[in-house]
């Protein structure tokens, strides 16, 4: 069974859900395109997970309506599952089973078998498979994680669904995995992915930016720095600390952040020439004679943060 013609394969649409008192998606709407690598993207608690596991049928919102490859994801929960890969956030397979039990009892849940997958699963699996008899428990970060793919693809899926697969594995690891997610993508395969990191945002081919339970933005990662609405300038110190504190006094600042090894100042002004020759006078007339400004394009994290302070889109 396909996805309707003109349908997306995940249409969310004014989504809620609330713990309680706590808003965990505020109205939340956006589509998933056919084969497309699309990222929920934002920090710890921004409602990712929440909107992952309703996805996946494993909550139900408390308002709005969601479709996964054209099924209601309450009313045909049992459909779309059986078409989904879902890989949680929290390491969930057997620790006391080996590498091959997991892989072919998860298979077995599906009706299938390794064999059946191995090839969807092979550009993955292979790397794991010299430690078929290996505990789960006693991979590392890394093999855990390609394990945990390797038994979400192993029925050959429609649609595969990570929720912050990276997060706790060396940088190597993150950079393979997202490597093997591009494979993945290339035989048509339409990947949700959430993640914290908003590096790992620029490999997908849309994001989501999201905070506390609504978007900020749904757009193509190049794109997304088109939003900064100021003048952007990285400001390099040898004493960062104390000139943070001293350029947030400056009658034209808008905002000042630590990026990495310097600074990123955005100014309330228009003209970059006088921004950066004014700010440099401000600085030395406070002290700071080693210092460097120049201007730079803002990248998501940027944009994602002077987002923060603007009122959550509800739409795509």
């Amino acid at each position: 069974m396909s996805v309707p013609a003109g349908e997306p394969p995940v249409v969310v649409h004014e989504i809620e859900k609330r713990f309680g008192d706590a808003v965990a998606l505020a109205g939340v709407s956006f589509e998933v395109q056919p084969a497309e690598l699309f990222g929920l993207v934002g920090p710890d608690g921004a409602g990712k997970t929440t909107l992952l596991r309703i996805l996946s049928t494993l909550l139900v919102p408390d308002a709005g309506r969601a479709t996964v490859l054209g099924l209601n994801v309450v009313n045909d929960m049992w459909e779309v599952r059986s078409r989904l890969g879902y890989m949680p956030g929290k390491f969930s397979l057997y620790q006391d089973l080996t590498v091959e039990e997991n892989l072919r009892f998860f298979a077995a849940v599906f009706g299938t078998t390794p064999e059946q997958g191995y090839e969807t699963i092979a550009p993955i699996y292979s790397h794991i498979e010299p430690f078929a008899d290996r505990r789960a428990g006693a991979l590392s970060g890394g093999m855990k994680q390609k394990l945990a793919l390797s038994c979400a693809l192993v029925h050959r899926p429609d649609i595969l669904l990570l929720d912050e697969p990276t997060t706790g594995v060396d940088a190597v690891s993150r950079r393979e995995f997202w490597d093997l997610l591009h494979e993945l993508q290339s035989t048509g395969l339409t990947i949700v992915v959430s993640t914290p990191y908003m590096d790992e945002a620029s490999r997908c081919d849309r994001v989501a930016l999201i905070q506390q339970g609504g978007l900020l933005a749904v757009d193509e990662p190049s794109r997304i720095g088109m939003r900064f609405p100021h003048p952007l300038f990285s400001v390099r110190t040898n004493e960062r600390y104390r000139m943070i504190q001293v350029l947030r006094q400056y009658e034209h600042a808008v905002a000042v952040h630590p990026f990495g090894e310097v600074l990123h100042y955005s100014d309330a002004r228009a003209d970059s020439a006088l921004i950066a020759a004014s700010v440099q006078e401000f600085l030395a007339a406070n002290g700071f004679t080693d210092v460097d400004v120049r201007r730079v394009e803002p990248g998501i994290e940027d944009t994602f943060m002077a987002l923060m302070g603007a009122p959550a889109e509800s739409a795509a």
